[in-house]
């Protein structure tokens, strides 16, 4: 037997399918489906999988894979995969659950229970026509999301009642009949852009879409190099979020043992015992554990996880990520103990996973063990996450520069699974502003454009009537950010011009002039721009209010999710509606239109930027219309987008305190900063990072500490700058087929780097004082 993901290009059944959706006759949250397959001589098949809201697709025993990719209603996703069976009889089957309210909050779904489809080409296997048989699992429960408050239930495996085996042997269950329900239906018209309405995204629309899965399939492999950090005893049934881990407590003796069932040695634990062990993975990591129990029925193992430790002090923070003495597993004055699943021994042979993988550094295990030992075979991790590899390969004079890409490339990974997220922790929601960073950093490193393509279309997908796109999706909580919708234009502009592909673009479009005209509707007759209604969020800056920039007004109380309705005007969004109107008026000409609106538009509002926010007597350009904030973000903009002053103002800024653009917008500073040749600065700014790497940070952070997320892949832009500003590699043309190369090194002796393209890798390298050398494509025009 063998197994191959596939990816496709079209939909096998365009309109309705072959087979039907199937469901279980009794209720309950995870649902097993199973088919009985005989083979008179080897065959092969392609399957076609989907489900409500999550399958995952076992074969004879083995998993062939995880699915459906996020997505909403009227975009659903199914996967495909080739399986080669040989001569004889086979299982295959699914474990399907549905979570309603507790699930994920970018996991959507119609709400009517675990449903499964498959359809087969080749052998008769589609469901509602074969014989099909489900029963409801049991042994599966939840447990509290905790802080990570997006990411779903946590999971309660109980061996006691799992029934152990249940893809391929027989079982005490009841097996019934699947009843079908209605067909699976897909057509090239579902698969484009904004064909859903918001009916379809909250989950009104009472029919899913098929599309195909276009994503490879995840790394799966392995963690290394953890390592057990305290093992102590613990009060049966007491929290351990109080409790810091105190060197007294460590049981030295015990450590080495411990260690060893983490490399493949088992562990065996008297009863009525209570063990507290804290495991440093060593590395941030996205995973489902894996945990190998025999015997010791009723025996308890909590994993709990963290991205680092808290001092005990609630000011404090986390301190340094590699120190644990003294700290606690969870931030002070937590009502409850942190992220994790329980797994309960059923007394047999058994292993235990999650139905969706944890992240975090640090995993805190907590045993207790009932009348009987309990042997503990094995605990292992399986990384999971989008197959990004780095291609870039940067080196530079400066070593730090490679411990920073090496920082910055794992917090890209930890953030790219099925959709972009912001952070793998506390949401893993894919929002425009983060997500269009993440793009620019996969393009420059890896040339996979896969995900963009996904978050392009999710976005196109989720505009609504007023043309703004939603901030985040797929989410069944809306949260709405103007300046986001901005992004995803320029996330438009950005895909054209590094990966090509204008008849993509041009499908795009529709929804790039319906958001620049929900924002064009709000410019006064002075050419002033008067912020749309939402969190006008712009970076998480000491002082402002909920990260929105002076000059804005938040009206309500301010929620996490959404501080309520905001107006004014601040040059920050007006500055920034005059750089995407420029791109747009750049998409309009290269997808065969005329930009000569979105230009004139972007000209109008840069004039009156310079009569309503220029300060003449700084040379500066405020953030309000009365001239009493500065910001470093103003001044990036207006240099970007091409006004009068922009590069005085951007001069001028450097020489005076204004307020700092932080980790997110510092991406923006350094694409001015390159405008100017000042990367010495940037290379200055790169201070931020390099403290990352002295306080023991495996990834970059969400904002300067006290950071909430240990892991946000907006901060992970530095790689973009190696290829981009460093080394100076810049597309002018679509699909990068004129590319200019201006090294700035800023006080690099030498940086060199192998930068992807469409057309393969180009290579550069480039001496202080001394020539470049740029080898690549032959289909490349390369400038300076």
């Amino acid at each position: 037997m063998t197994i191959d993901w596939l990816q496709l290009d079209d939909h096998p059944f365009p309109g309705a399918w072959p087979a039907r959706w199937i469901r279980a006759v009794e209720g309950g949250d995870v649902v097993g489906f199973r088919l009985r397959v005989q083979c008179a001589e080897p065959a092969e098949t392609v399957v076609h999988v989907s489900a409500d809201e999550r399958y995952e697709l076992w074969l004879d025993g083995e998993l062939v894979g995880r699915g459906p990719s996020r997505g909403e209603v009227g975009h659903w996703s199914f996967e495909s995969y080739r399986l080669r069976l040989g001569t004889g009889g086979h299982w295959l089957a699914a474990r399907v659950w549905s979570l309603g309210e507790d699930a994920p909050l970018a996991q959507l779904s119609l709400g009517d229970g675990p449903t499964f489809l498959l359809a087969s080409s080749g052998l008769d296997l589609d469901t509602g026509t074969a014989d099909w048989q489900a029963a409801v699992l049991p042994g599966h429960g939840r447990r509290s999301k905790g802080d990570g408050y997006g990411c779903g239930a946590r999971h309660v495996s109980d061996g006691r009642s799992y029934p152990w085996g249940w893809q391929t042997a027989a079982d005490d269950l009841t097996w019934r009949a699947a009843p079908a329900g209605n067909p699976g239906r897909s057509g090239r018209d579902a698969s484009r852009p904004g064909d859903s309405g918001p009916g379809a995204r909250d989950g009104a629309a009472r029919e899913r879409l098929l599309v195909p899965a276009r994503l490879a399939a995840p790394v799966q492999g392995w963690a290394s190099g953890a390592r057990v950090r305290h093992v102590a005893e613990h009060p049966a049934g007491e929290p351990t979020r109080d409790r810091v881990i105190d060197p007294a407590d460590h049981l030295d003796a015990e450590a080495g043992p411990w260690q060893q069932l983490l490399e493949g040695t088992p562990l065996v634990l008297p009863p009525r015992t209570t063990r507290r062990v804290l495991i440093d993975l060593d590395q941030y990591v996205c995973a489902y554990p894996v945990l190998d129990l025999d015997a010791g029925r009723d025996a308890e193992v909590r994993l709990h996880w963290q991205e680092s430790l808290y001092e005990s002090d609630p000011q404090a923070g986390k301190g340094h990520r590699d120190v644990v003495k003294g700290k606690l597993f969870g931030r002070p004055g937590l009502e409850e103990d942190g992220i994790g699943d329980l797994f309960i021994a059923g007394g047999g042979p058994e292993q235990h996973s999650t139905l969706w993988w944890q992240s975090g550094r640090y995993v805190e295990v907590l045993v207790t063990t009932a009348a009987e030992p309990l042997t503990i075979t094995g605990l292992r991790f399986q990384e999971t996450h989008y197959p990004y590899e780095d291609r870039l390969r940067f080196t530079a004079s400066d070593p730090r520069l490679a411990q920073v890409g090496a920082l910055a490339f794992r917090t890209l990974q930890a953030c790219s699974h099925e959709t972009t997220m912001d952070c793998p922790y506390y949401e893993q929601l894919q929002y425009t502003g983060d997500t269009r960073l993440q793009c620019l950093i996969a393009y420059a490193t890896t040339g996979d454009d896969a995900l963009a393509r996904q978050a392009l279309r999710a976005f196109a997908g989720s505009q609504q009537d007023d043309g703004l796109v939603l901030s985040r999706t797929p989410s069944r909580q809306s949260s709405p950010i103007p300046p986001f919708t901005l992004w995803w234009v320029a996330m438009v502009h950005d895909f054209a011009l590094w990966r090509g592909d204008l008849g993509f673009v041009a499908e795009l479009m529709p929804g790039v002039r319906a958001a620049l005209d929900a924002h064009r509707r709000t410019v006064d007759d002075r050419g002033v721009f008067h912020a749309l209604h939402g969190w006008n969020f712009t970076d998480w800056v000491p002082g402002w209010e909920a990260g929105c920039p002076p000059g804005i007004v938040q009206d309500g109380e301010v929620h996490a999710d959404w501080p309520g309705p905001g107006h004014g005007v601040s040059a920050v969004l007006h500055l920034q509606l005059a750089l995407v109107a420029r791109q747009a008026s750049d998409l309009e000409t290269w997808t065969g239109g005329s930009g000569a609106g979105y230009a004139q538009l972007a000209d109008r509002l840069l004039d009156a930027a310079d009569g309503a926010f220029y300060d003449v007597d700084r040379g500066l350009y405020a953030d309000d219309l009365e001239h009493t904030a500065f910001s470093e973000h103003a001044q990036s903009l207006a240099l970007l987008a091409g006004a009068k002053y922009g590069e005085t103002a951007v001069r001028t800024m450097l020489r005076e305190p204004l307020a700092r653009t932080t980790v997110y917008f510092d991406h923006y500073l350094f694409e001015a900063l390159q405008r100017i040749g000042r990367t010495d600065v940037l290379l200055d700014r790169l201070g931020l990072w390099y403290g990352l790497l002295d306080r023991g940070l495996r990834t970059v952070i969400e904002h300067p500490e006290p950071t909430r997320s240990d892991c946000h892949a907006w901060g992970a832009h530095p790689l973009y700058h190696y290829a981009a500003t460093l080394l100076g590699v810049r597309p002018t043309a679509p699909g990068m087929t004129t590319v200019r190369v201006t090294p700035q090194l800023g006080g690099l002796e030498w940086a060199q780097a192998s930068v992807p393209t469409p057309y393969g890798p180009l290579e550069v390298r480039a001496v202080a004082g001394g020539p470049t050398e740029v080898t690549g494509p032959p289909e490349i025009t390369v400038v300076s």
